[in-house]
């Protein structure tokens, strides 16, 4: 009994010293994972490219040389059938098929594809936060009733999971027609079940730690100790996953423009829309596929990059 008493004396010690060391080190778990990404090469990349990207989106706007909705080509006579003037001193970009500035366009629909990307995911994050936080907390602390609860909240994303992402995208968009909203809610929705699967496994890991136990057997109440503590230490990987999101959004948000399902006024310039209304200059102009394309593919890099370089830092199984 001595030897064993001991040992958990031993264990309790070396815990406080541990304890004490990162107290006097004030590192977090967001300390440390920052830390991390500051030496991370891919994180650097992936941080300057969405700094760029955001920096255009929010004051890009406000610095365009000409009105990304000016048909000056048309007005100036040097659109012609089958024939677009490229880039040039006055033009970086060139002229699209309707005679506006390619550059002023693609700087102006960059803050449109960064407000379908941004609140298609708070969408996503918001409706499956709520399923997951739901699901979890039943799971983890609500006995009986709640596995009922979980189970029933669970078959319901099982069914979101089943049908291919892009399928349900096009599906709600089809549904609700063609609007920049309609586009937002779709990819948004499609999102949901990884958000909600992820957060409850995540709490009812918590839900089996130690400090769970101790306040349970402190009489404190569980839907506070879900509230409080079990969802506050479980959204890590949750916002890792969002910032994933953001990426996967403006692709499909991208996709659905191409597919019609967008906004119909293609005069307000969006990098997927102008994707789509280049396909019919292909054989004059194949410029006006690449700018809007490589622009997304470089966008949705940057959040990749990001993404997973914050999940490779939280990762416990990492931390030293």
């Amino acid at each position: 009994m001595t030897t064993i008493g001991g040992k958990k004396r031993e264990k309790i010690d070396r815990l406080a010293e541990l304890a004490a060391r990162d107290e006097e080190r004030g590192v977090s778990l967001w300390q440390d994972a920052f830390r991390r990404l500051r030496r991370n090469p891919a994180a650097i990349i992936g941080a300057v490219i969405l700094t760029v990207f955001v920096l255009v989106a929010l004051i890009g706007p406000f610095l365009v040389p000409y009105g990304p909705t000016d048909t000056m080509g048309i007005r100036e006579g040097v659109i012609k059938p089958g024939v677009i003037p490229g880039a040039s001193s006055e033009h970086w970009f060139g002229y699209d098929h309707q005679g506006r500035d390619v550059f002023s366009r693609m700087i102006v629909g960059a803050r449109q594809t960064l407000l379908v990307g941004v609140v298609a995911t708070l969408i996503g994050l918001a409706v499956g936060v709520l399923i997951g936080g739901v699901a979890g907390a039943a799971a983890g602390l609500g006995g009986r009733w709640g596995r009922w609860v979980d189970s029933t909240l669970m078959r319901f994303i099982d069914m979101l999971l089943a049908l291919p992402s892009l399928l349900l995208a096009v599906s709600i968009a089809a549904l609700l027609g063609p609007s920049l909203t309609t586009v937002m809610i779709a990819v948004g929705m499609v999102s949901v079940p990884v958000f909600a699967r992820l957060l409850r496994g995540s709490m009812i890991a918590q839900s089996n730690s130690d400090y769970v136990l101790a306040a349970t057997s402190l009489g404190v109440r569980k839907s506070k100790i879900a509230l409080a503590h079990v969802l506050p230490n479980s959204l890590a990987p949750v916002i890792v996953q969002a910032t994933l999101t953001l990426a996967t959004a403006i692709i499909e948000a991208a996709a659905l423009s191409f597919l019609g399902l967008g906004n119909p006024d293609s005069a307000t310039p969006e990098w997927g829309v102008m994707l789509a209304d280049a396909q019919d200059q292909l054989g004059v102009r194949p410029e006006l596929a690449i700018y809007p394309a490589v622009a997304i593919i470089i966008t949705a890099l940057g959040f990749t990059l990001l993404g997973e370089s914050m999940r490779e830092a939280l990762d416990p199984k990492l931390r030293k």
